[in-house]
């Protein structure tokens, strides 16, 4: 190397921010490895009634896991209408292109069951005055939130005042007319595109499709406006919606979420965000929120 090459490359000093992690002595670990290897203790079970089963045409099967801690007056309404089996016979009538699918009554005519909450805007964040988070900080930049972390297993955006469920992909809202107006939790919809984390706060986020994502993103797209079927396509009919609760125990479907203060969980965050392996020569530096799944698994 030219000797005076090798004397300005010796005094570049990287700041901090920007210093290229050692490499380890161990063989080199990926985020997929750390799920695997996570013990038994990383894992929280997910209460049965807090699994919405939805069996689409052809028996295929979706399953939400829902956020009664962050949206709670829209859970107790999907579960009333899940234990009225409201949507039983109605049909998943918008599929648009790199962003919803959602469901519903098309003819919004279909009588409510009685007993619903009235939910407004109000609801689509968490006052933080009372409450106290055990929070696992995500300590990269969000252009959305001042802060974002990882609240009981769920990913979580804050302002120091609420704390609110993001729009990313897989997560399910709730569909509404204009404001004020928040919607009852009747219509629903799962993000399949990028994460319009535009709509957080103007829409309640009721929870995460934790099976079946694929029986959603793979269906055919609406040539409506916004994606809604025209009267000449197929609107996918939607069977049954269940809690897992009210399933005959042999067909309750069981999972686990992966404990956000557990260590398994601070290794593998560390990983989505710096990872360096057999494939991956460049590590991020980052990862933001919705880039960081946190793991599911089916019960063992």
């Amino acid at each position: 190397m030219n000797r005076l090459l090798a004397l300005a490359l010796s005094a570049i000093v990287l700041p901090a921010c920007l210093a290229v992690p050692a490499l380890a002595t161990d063989p080199p670990a990926t985020p997929a490895a750390v799920v695997a290897q996570a013990p038994a203790g990383a894992w929280r079970p997910i209460p049965a009634d807090e699994l919405l089963v939805m069996t689409i045409e052809g028996g295929k099967r979706v399953v939400i896991q829902l956020a009664p801690g962050f949206s709670p007056r829209h859970v107790a309404n999907i579960a009333a209408l899940a234990k009225a089996h409201w949507w039983d016979g109605t049909s998943i009538n918008r599929v648009q292109d790199n962003y919803v699918a959602q469901w519903g009554d098309a003819t919004e005519k279909k009588p409510m069951p009685p007993g619903l909450s009235a939910t407004s805007p109000d609801d689509y964040a968490l006052p933080l005055a009372t409450r106290r988070l055990a929070v696992t900080p995500l300590p990269h930049a969000d252009p959305y939130a001042p802060s974002t972390g990882f609240v009981g297993g769920w990913p979580v955006a804050m302002d120091g005042t609420s704390a609110w469920l993001p729009h990313c992909y897989g997560y399910v809202g709730v569909g509404r007319n204009i404001s004020p107006d928040a919607g009852t939790g009747a219509e629903l919809y799962a993000v399949i595109g990028q994460a319009p984390r535009q709509l957080d706060r103007n829409i309640a986020v009721v929870g995460r499709v934790i099976e079946g994502m694929a029986n959603l993103s793979s269906l055919p797209r609406g040539s409506g406006e916004l994606g809604f079927y025209t009267p000449t396509e197929h609107q996918v009919p939607i069977l049954t919606v269940r809690l897992a609760s009210e399933l005959p125990v042999a067909d309750r479907p069981h999972f686990e979420v992966m404990d956000t203060l557990s260590p398994s969980f601070a290794d593998y965050l560390r990983l989505r965000a710096n990872r360096k392996d057999d494939f991956y020569d460049r590590p991020a530096g980052g990862v933001d929120l919705c880039n960081a799944p946190v793991p599911v698994r089916a019960a063992p």
